[in-house]
Order: C-alpha cells, then sequence, then structure tokens
C-alpha cells in the first residue's frame, strides 16, 4: 500500500534530518547543530541572527547548514519549522477537518490502513538497532526498578507495557494517571533505575515534572515519542520517536505498540531463564485461582 500524498508521515521531520547529516558537518556546522538540537525547536524559531550569535557561530554558516538539510534558505527552513510546530500543537478538532478536507474518494478503512503502514515503515526505518538493543539491555537488567508512565491517551501503552513487563521480569511499576500521586511513587527511585516515559503531542506538563524529579535522583529514562519529539528528550539516555499521524480526529497508536511488543520480546530473550521461571510460577497461581475458564 502507498501512504496518501497528503499524509506528512513520509516526511522526514528537522530534527531528523540535522541527526542523520550530523557526521557530514563541518567542525562549526555540528557546533551549530548541537545548539539547535540541545534547544529544539526553539532555537531556530527567532532571526538568523539570533541564532548565530547563540551557537557562537556566523551567520553564513546557518545558512549552509539549512541548505546542507534541503532548503533554499533560512526563510524555506524556518516555514518548514513552523508548519511542524503546528504539528505539534494541533488538537483533535483541527486534525479531523484537516484529514477531511478534500480526501479521495476511497473508504476509511483503505485510507487508514495506508496511514498506518506508513508509519509503520517510518517509525522502523530510522530505529537505530543499536539503541534499541542498549535500550533492550537496560530494561533486562534486574538491580533497575522500572517506573512506566504516559499521558492522557498514552497512559494505556505504559499500562501495557507493565502489564507485560511484571511477567517478564520483577519490580516493575505503572505511575498513577492521578497527578497527585507521583511525589509518593517517585520517593525510592535512584540511580540507575529506569524511567520509561511515553509522551506525544500535545505533549503534557504532568508527565514533565515526574520526569525532572527522576532525573534529578539519578534514574535513566527511555522515552517512546512521535516525530515532532516531546520535551522530555532532553532528559532521554534512550529515545524512539514513532510515527502516528492517521486520517482521524486522533493520532495512531500501532507503531508505538510495535515498539512496545518489540521492546517486551526483547526483553524476554534476554531473561528467558529466569522469566520462564516467573511464567510456570504464574500459570500455578492462576490454577489455583481458577482465573481463566476451562473448556473440557
Amino acid at each position: 500500500m502507498t501512504v496518501h500524498p497528503a499524509s506528512p508521515v513520509a516526511l522526514e521531520p528537522i530534527e531528523a534530518k540535522i541527526r542523520s547529516r550530523f557526521t557530514t558537518l563541518t567542525r562549526a556546522e555540528r557546533q551549530l547543530a548541537t545548539h539547535m538540537l540541545g534547544n529544539y525547536p526553539v532555537a531556530a524559531l527567532g532571526s538568523i541572527t539570533a541564532l548565530a550569535k547563540a551557537a557562537e557561530v556566523s551567520t553564513p554558516t546557518v545558512v549552509r547548514l539549512v541548505q546542507k538539510l534541503g532548503f533554499r534558505g533560512y526563510t524555506d527552513f524556518q516555514t518548514t519549522l513552523r508548519g511542524e510546530v503546528e504539528e505539534m500543537l494541533i488538537s483533535p478538532l483541527a486534525k479531523h477537518e484537516r484529514w477531511t478536507d478534500g480526501v479521495p474518494d476511497t473508504h476509511i478503512l483503505n485510507r487508514f490502513a495506508d496511514a498506518v503502514m506508513g508509519n509503520l515503515q517510518a517509525t522502523l526505518g530510522q530505529i537505530d538497532h543499536g539503541e534499541f538493543d542498549a535500550a533492550s539491555a537496560l530494561l533486562a537488567d534486574p538491580a533497575r526498578k522500572i517506573v512506566a508512565l504516559g499521558g492522557r491517551i498514552t497512559h494505556t501503552m505504559a499500562d501495557y507495557f507493565v502489564t507485560h513487563m511484571q511477567v517478564v521480569r520483577p519490580n516493575v511499576t505503572l505511575l498513577s494517571d492521578l497527578s497527585s500521586s507521583w511525589p509518593a511513587a517517585l520517593l525510592d527511585i535512584g540511580p540507575g533505575d529506569i524511567l520509561v516515559v511515553f509522551d506525544i503531542r500535545r505533549y503534557e506538563n504532568s508527565v514533565l515534572q515526574p520526569v525532572e524529579v527522576a532525573v534529578e535522583q539519578g534514574a535513566e529514562v527511555i522515552l517512546v515519542t512521535d516525530q515532532w519529539v516531546s520535551p522530555v528528550a532532553s532528559f532521554a539516555r534512550h529515545r524512539f520517536s514513532c510515527h502516528i499521524e492517521a486520517p482521524s480526529a486522533w493520532d495512531s497508536s500501532v507503531s508505538i505498540l510495535v515498539l512496545v511488543e518489540t521492546l517486551i520480546a526483547s526483553v524476554e530473550a534476554l531473561t528467558w531463564a529466569d522469566t520462564q521461571s516467573r511464567m510456570k510460577r504464574l500459570e500455578a497461581l492462576y490454577d489455583r485461582a481458577r482465573f481463566f475458564r476451562r473448556f473440557r
């Protein structure tokens, strides 16, 4: 299947462009790129002079960098960047209007499937296998506690992740979606422990605040976000950006779910000797409680 032409999932976000071309840049351009990535997207929303001054480079360096990214000049670059910022903040009502205005006369099943397949292809195509393996190794380390949290919508992804990971290994908990509960929940998180964070647009302050506290206490952050990248990224040791656009008022969670299930499978493979023993004990408890219906 092909992605609908109006869908932005086929476009490479500016941040991804910078990261993928980083090693090809000159020293001054890398200095500029580092500043932009560390303060993304705010750093590049001002004038070219302000950006050059903040990054301690010349304005011609800024022009050369944006041209290497495929833009005609800084104005063209900023127009695209501002469009991405609008995408970050878009509301469900606005999304619905955009997707229903001038869509082709095809069934919603086809259009939605095309978008989801495009999301999966784009997501899997940009995940670094080394980073994925490193995140899996962290999650498989039994000496590290794992706490997961998400936002209003992504809390369900965090819940799904925890439900499975609690079978795979011990010391895995879900941070409640009640805003008043996180201080007590993070009381005992410390150096080396892991905070798995799910945060997609419109990025929530209720997610960012516990992340800041956990990092201050020495926790490592694994972030699952979207192609526009949550502000939590500045605290993350590992970050995975999933493409989420769909012909709907809501974003799609399919690519996030695939990533989560693959992470679970990877950790399970790394810990199988212990996981198998845990699963056998759990099945015995299910049998004792007559938890599942049996057919004879």
